[in-house]
């Protein structure tokens, strides 16, 4: 299902998302008739990752009463005690096709950025252990707005980054279209923003492009819920 459309103007100007002096909102538009294929698509969903495709999430997954954000992080939970430390951050990224080198470095910075602020209290943790009840605030800045400040799923801003950025496919992206979005979504002096932002979805184009070098909607809507993590790892086990 294409997630933008081609509809004519509404009559309201009110209604209007493209303004004629704002190139950038003709640019990157919006799709207006989300609403028709996902019920209340402005409601933030605390336990799925839904869009058209999947209106109650991803299908069989038990959200276990965790938030969208919750269950991505849960995944490097190895040992499922709710802390995540920095050699179960290393075996999680391996799990899903990394390469030795970008787990361990990746590892170390992910636990370095995300240790302090998800800890339950203000004293620093010696080994950088990552508090999966508190991993909303971790979120930063520059990114795409698909979690919220408290880790729900938000289905339109989900669905704006395929009608913004998806040019070539509806709903996939290219590298460059990729890249046109980080750079989109950075804001100002952000600098942190940008390095993370960039970093994870570099890293779920390396692990999860197809053979086209289009990251797919389902794969990325995958990565927000982290069933993705399960079905790459269950494939390199296969494999």
């Amino acid at each position: 299902m294409a997630s933008s459309s081609s509809s004519s103007p509404p009559s309201d100007p009110s209604m209007e998302t493209v303004a004629p002096h704002a190139a950038v909102t003709a640019e990157r538009k919006l799709n207006p008739d989300l609403q028709e294929h996902l019920p209340k698509p402005y409601l933030a969903r605390a336990l799925a990752a839904v869009d058209p495709s999947h209106p109650k999430g991803t299908q069989g997954r038990d959200a276990r009463g965790m938030s969208v954000l919750q269950q991505h992080a849960a995944f490097f939970d190895r040992n499922g005690d709710g802390v995540i430390y920095p050699w179960e951050t290393f075996q999680g990224l391996r799990a899903i096709g990394c390469g030795y080198p970008v787990s361990l470095v990746g590892a170390f910075l992910i636990n370095l950025v995300l240790s302090y602020p998800t800890q339950p209290s203000w004293i620093p943790s010696p080994l950088l252990s990552i508090h999966i009840n508190n991993i909303h605030k971790g979120k930063h800045g520059s990114d795409s707005e698909a979690y919220d400040t408290e880790g729900r799923f938000d289905p339109s801003k989900f669905d704006a980054i395929f009608s913004k950025y998806g040019k070539t496919h509806p709903n996939a992206l290219t590298k460059d279209e990729l890249d046109l979005m980080l750079e989109a979504n950075r804001n100002m002096y952000d600098f942190l923003g940008w390095v993370a932002s960039a970093g994870e979805w570099m890293l779920l184009y390396s692990v999860a492009k197809d053979k086209e070098g289009l990251l797919q909607r389902e794969i990325v809507r995958g990565a927000f819920d982290g069933s993705l993590f399960e079905r790459l790892e269950e494939s390199k086990e296969s494999a």
